[in-house]
């Protein structure tokens, strides 16, 4: 038999196969469709029942379901018909026995998700219907342990029956200085859906709301789409704390397409683990591509980082629009973090009410933080490069941080239009590139540059330059370029500098 047979036969026998998975109707089978009584044994059975026939699906008519941990199987599909809705127990005992997960960068042993697989493949959600992870008591749990913590010293006085077992199951957890203050309260909220060493993932058209903690979490999984999904956790009244959209962590080969999402902290952030367990992993997340996608609430657009031990690469962000979110790119770490951050490219992208900063690329996120020799724990951001981007309605540009052992390197910004309150600024970075950029601002220069080395601007002004205020600033700045700068009326005092060394060629300041 040729290679060309055998492909042929191989494909018959997957589509027939999958020609014959069956479809559990949650409706036929007896589950109550009011939401009263639960109907997590009736779903797993019958998921366990369609795994063990090779796949299929599980369908959810109109109706509420009250479930708890649904734990998906290879080759399952969830179906959730438009007016379905299943609604999650927030009886936080529901979510036992433990199962691995990775908690914000770290793995550990912890209540379940609100939907779970370890090890499978072709898993798919879909349909319009909603899935519900009532996380209101969950919210309330949060803030209530940690006024409890603040109270006591940053130390619980006591220890309740989830939290002593959190701590039985977690005895040999590394964890760094840093965040030992966070694991204190021994009890984790769970994601709303993590897959954990998955491949093959497909989440499409559903509506998420009220997650307990970050909502989309796959993890150490490869080749996932998300598409046309609609996410919504309140960002007040009440908070949902740490309610994050699409959180990848260590995953390869993600689209996510045609997204809604309006949440209580980061819409879509990118991830990798948390310092030395991070990197013990060692595993980056890489080939993603975000785009037609609109952010609304949120403290950030799209964010990379802070756990990203395990490194970021090739990522591209493109034809989305932030419209109210804290931040637009934001890309954050620290020393002891390591990881490398790396080949992003950003185009066609629209901000417009953004309360705090449109681009952060920050290597400072802990402040305290002092310097150190390089080494697996230092951060790197290096090959960012972006375009196509215009904003309205700005705090402040941004800015860059670097540390300075290690320097943020290889930044551009091309064709970018932004009107904001504040300008931008950069500290502690290498190879800055501005080409056909305008910073409009009403106070302060709109760029500032300080530390850095090898900067340059071509094309860049203010279409609303400041009376008596410079446009841009330089202080301490090695191998500076400003090339071919004109505005549209000429400003008195265009460059402020100081201790820098710049190349003046045929624009504005030469004149």
């Amino acid at each position: 038999m040729s290679m060309k047979q055998l492909s042929i036969c191989i494909l018959l026998l997957w589509v027939t196969v999958m020609a014959g998975a069956r479809t559990f109707d949650m409706k036929q089978l007896g589950a109550d469709l009011t939401g009263v009584k639960p109907c997590t044994d009736l779903i797993n059975k019958s998921i366990e029942q369609a795994a063990a026939e090779g796949g299929g699906t599980i369908y959810f008519p109109a109706g509420t379901y009250l479930t708890a941990t649904i734990r998906m199987k290879s080759n399952i599909t969830l179906n959730i018909e438009s007016g379905a809705t299943l609604r999650f127990s927030d009886h936080f005992e529901d979510y036992l026995p433990f199962v691995r997960i990775r908690w914000e960068g770290t793995v550990m042993n912890t209540l379940s998700p609100l939907i779970y697989a370890d090890g499978a493949d072709n898993l798919t959600i879909t349909g319009r219907g909603t899935l519900d992870g009532n996380g209101f008591k969950w919210w309330s749990w949060e803030s209530d342990t940690k006024k409890v913590l603040k109270e006591n010293g940053g130390k619980l006085p006591s220890l309740t029956k989830l939290q002593q077992m959190w701590v039985d199951a977690n005895k040999d957890l590394e964890v760094s200085e840093y965040y030992k203050p966070s694991l204190e309260r021994r009890m984790f909220r769970p994601p709303f859906i993590q897959f954990f060493e998955c491949t093959n993932i497909v989440i499409e058209n559903v509506k998420i709301i009220n997650s307990p903690f970050w909502t989309i979490n796959p993890a150490f999984c490869d080749n996932i789409t998300v598409h046309g999904v609609t996410i919504k956790n309140p960002s007040a009244n009440p908070k949902g704390p740490n309610t994050d959209g699409i959180n990848p962590t260590s995953c390869s080969n993600v689209r996510i397409s045609d997204c809604f999402i309006s949440v209580g902290d980061d819409c879509i952030t990118i991830k990798s683990g948390r310092d030395a367990d991070g990197r013990k992993y060692g595993r980056p997340c890489e080939n993603l591509t975000i785009t037609n996608c609109i952010m609304l609430s949120g403290h950030g657009g799209v964010v990379i980082g802070s756990e990203m031990s395990g490194g970021v690469k090739k990522v591209v962000i493109s034809n989305c629009i932030f419209d109210g979110t804290d931040a637009g790119i934001r890309l954050k770490a620290s020393r002891g973090r390591g990881g490398v951050v790396e080949d992003i490219r950003v185009d066609n992208i629209v901000m417009k009410n953004i309360s705090r900063n449109a681009f952060i690329f920050d290597l400072f996120y802990d402040k305290h933080s002092k310097p150190e020799p390089v080494s697996e724990r230092t951060p790197v951001f290096r090959n960012i490069h972006l375009s196509n981007i215009t904003g309205s309605g700005i705090k402040r540009v941004g800015y860059v941080k670097g540390i300075e052992e290690m320097p943020v390197d290889e930044l551009s910004f091309s064709n970018v239009n932004m009107e904001a309150e504040e300008g931008f600024e950069a500290e502690t970075a290498t190879n800055l590139r501005f080409y056909n950029v305008d910073f409009a601002v009403k106070k302060g220069p709109s760029f500032r540059f300080r530390l850095c080395d090898g900067v340059l601007l071509n094309d860049v002004r203010s279409k609303k330059p400041l009376p008596g205020q410079s446009v841009i600033e330089l202080e301490q700045v090695k191998n500076a370029v400003i090339n071919n700068c004109f505005g549209m009326q000429l400003v008195k005092g265009f460059l402020k500098e100081s201790d820098s060394e710049v190349l003046k060629e045929y624009n504005e300041v030469s004149n």
